[in-house]
């Protein structure tokens, strides 16, 4: 038997290759840190084929994340400075910083709108799998809290309807150690204690999701073992913060999941 090469095959054979080289071009973004470029390639990915693999997928996370992450440092730090200046009342040191924080908004604006397209038109349509499905899920509630942090508008809503319907996914099809449930949770629980100011209910998400993955820690295979317990000593970190900032009123830095 002889495989006859048709033009057809031959085009899919070349979209493969196309599709494989902007794969490992984002790989190259990625070890250059150049963050903005990733996310240009693997937007290009998504368009060739928006089905994407375990490894596709991380690679969409970490660039978003990436650079959402440098504009979300950016904010709090200038929103620092205006408190402080605001204090001194040096009025017009604050209307230059307010200028300079609606230059930084807007490049969060849409990065938050750019990835929360692809999502809702593409990635989470394609989900084929309970796992791929919560993955976007939950990326696009984080999109919507990162949003919500500078502007709380409609986006707060957005958020806990699509951590919501990722965490009922997740609870029939994922076991309470898989990192992306426990990801899942981390980040919901964030969400209530950040964003909608409900420390009592993030404590609680936090708190039922660790007790569930330690009372089938056992059964965990060695490959997920090490990234499973970090983010269950996240969780775990946060709700040790979190009461004690209840008792006593003292913010500390809040840890969420990649």
């Amino acid at each position: 038997f002889f495989f006859v090469a048709t033009a057809s095959s031959d085009a899919m054979a070349a979209d493969l290759g196309a599709h494989e080289q902007v794969v490992f071009q984002a790989k190259i973004a990625e070890q250059a840190e150049r963050y903005d470029e990733m996310v240009n390639f693997m937007k290009q990915v998504v368009k060739s084929n928006p089905e994407l693999s375990v490894e596709e997928r991380n690679l969409l996370s970490v660039a978003y994340k990436n650079c959402i992450g440098s504009r979300r440092a950016s904010w709090r730090i200038i929103s620092s400075i205006e408190q402080k200046e605001d204090s001194k009342g040096n009025e017009a040191n604050v209307k230059v910083i307010k200028e300079y924080k609606k230059e930084v908004q807007k490049e969060l604006s849409n990065i938050c709108n750019d990835i929360l397209s692809l999502l809702d038109t593409q990635l989470i349509p394609s989900a084929q799998t309970g796992e791929s499905k919560v993955f976007f899920l939950k990326m696009k509630g984080d999109y919507h809290r990162y949003y919500a942090e500078i502007d709380n508008g409609q986006a707060q809503d957005a958020a806990l309807k699509a951590y919501t319907e990722a965490s009922d996914i997740s609870t029939t099809s994922l076991p309470p150690t898989h990192p992306i449930r426990l990801g899942l949770a981390l980040n919901f629980s964030v969400f209530f204690y950040e964003i909608l100011k409900d420390p009592a209910r993030g404590c609680t998400i936090a708190k039922s999701a660790f007790d569930d993955a330690v009372a089938e820690l056992d059964s965990l295979e060695e490959e997920g073992y090490k990234e499973s317990t970090l983010i269950m000593q996240l969780l775990r970190d946060n709700l040790t913060l979190w009461t004690e900032d209840m008792n006593e009123g003292d913010g500390t830095k809040i840890e969420e999941a990649e």
